[in-house]
């Protein structure tokens, strides 16, 4: 059973979580976004419609490496968490963000007439890249 290890969690130690989570894990969902973005900018993905594929997959493996993070540092403040519950909470995590970054892709072709989402196919085998990134890293992280 999950519990606290205390009645509440104090703002400060939810502060300190939160940044070494951020500094030691945020880099790498950071660095697709900005590879998305570099690729918005340059119409790479006009030009290259495939390359829409890596990003989705490096998408799933880098947003699953961050929560994989987050949980296993969050056992300073909860009691541990077995390891296969911390894989499948970063899993299922990783699906729900897969879900609002195609709500997010629809929202940029909505407003400011962009070509992201190309049709219901297009939206599902995207979902399936990120949550196959979320599989990889799941198989193959292991604990530090």
């Amino acid at each position: 059973m999950l519990l606290m290890k205390s009645n509440s969690i104090t703002r400060q130690q939810l502060a300190s979580w939160l940044l070494v989570t951020i500094r030691e894990a945020a880099w790498a969902p950071l660095a697709v976004i900005g590879f998305y973005l570099l690729g918005l900018a340059f119409h790479l993905y006009d030009l290259y419609p495939s390359l829409d594929i890596p990003t989705h997959l490096l998408g799933g493996i880098a947003i699953t490496y961050f929560f994989r993070f987050a949980i296993r540092n969050s056992q300073k403040f909860l009691d541990e968490i077995p390891f296969p519950i911390q894989i499948l909470l970063a899993f299922t995590a990783t699906g729900t963000m897969i879900i609002f970054w195609e709500f997010f892709e629809i929202t940029l072709d909505s407003f400011f007439k962009t070509h992201n989402v190309l049709g219901l196919f297009d939206t599902l085998k995207d979902m399936v890249n990120g949550l196959l990134g979320a599989l990889v890293l799941t198989l193959f992280y292991r604990r530090r």
